[in-house]
């Protein structure tokens, strides 16, 4: 008996037991572009709070999704898809924008470098902005940019207001932002404050992310 091959094929019909549930498969589109609160997903789905744990244990327990605390309020968690959770299983789901505009608290780091990777996958316009912004763009993306040969403007942080427009498309990319701005966001991505830590490991952590999430993205972002 090949055990190896056994365990496999148990893990693929997991999945897609998971998946037969049409909640549960609602649940997977809604994330498929960001990262939304468990009351997010009950609101979006009209699903009672017991009923909505339990379709969450479920994903969560075939490794299709993870649950992570705010960094905003710390009551709060997000739930975000596992990039390599189902292979084959994503949804094709599209939008249409006729800018995208990230936006972090201090407009200094995660947004910036979000920005300037956007530019070299997508022909659709792009901004970003900050709900605080800082003095200046922090030292530590500067440096994760020159490492990746990522081109950053040379502007300062710009406050969000001077930068939003009624057709933007925004994505947050700041558990502090979404939870401050609320619905005005149309995605976001819960991607932890690589400033606060300071080291280059947690840049680097924060490009990768966000050039993971911009991969899938740009391809499904379509201008309008």
């Amino acid at each position: 008996m090949n055990i190896e091959r056994t365990e496999t094929v148990e893990v693929r019909a997991a999945k897609h037991a998971a998946l037969g549930d049409p909640t549960r498969l609602q649940m997977i589109d809604l994330l498929t572009l960001g990262d939304l609160s468990p009351t997010e997903i009950r609101v979006a789905l009209g699903t009672p709070g017991n009923l909505l744990t339990h379709h969450l244990n479920v994903l969560e327990s075939v490794g299709m999704i993870t649950r992570t605390t705010s960094e905003g309020d710390k009551r709060r968690s997000y739930v975000r898809l596992n990039p390599d959770g189902f292979d084959g299983m994503g949804s094709g789901a599209t939008a249409s924008a006729s800018r995208v505009v990230f936006v972090c608290s201090a407009n200094s780091a995660r947004s910036q470098l979000a920005a300037a990777l956007w530019a070299t996958r997508s022909s659709v316009p792009v901004a970003s902005g900050g709900t605080h912004p800082a003095e200046r763009i922090a030292p530590g993306a500067i440096a994760a940019a020159e490492r990746h040969q990522l081109a950053l403007p040379s502007s300062s942080p710009s406050a969000l207001d001077a930068v939003l427009a009624d057709a933007d498309f925004v994505i947050t990319v700041c558990d502090n932002a979404h939870e401050e701005i609320g619905v005005t966001g149309d995605l976001h991505w819960s991607i932890p404050d690589p400033v606060r830590v300071g080291t280059d490991a947690a840049f680097d952590a924060a490009y990768t992310e966000l050039e993971r999430r911009i991969a899938g993205l740009a391809p499904r972002l379509l201008a309008s």
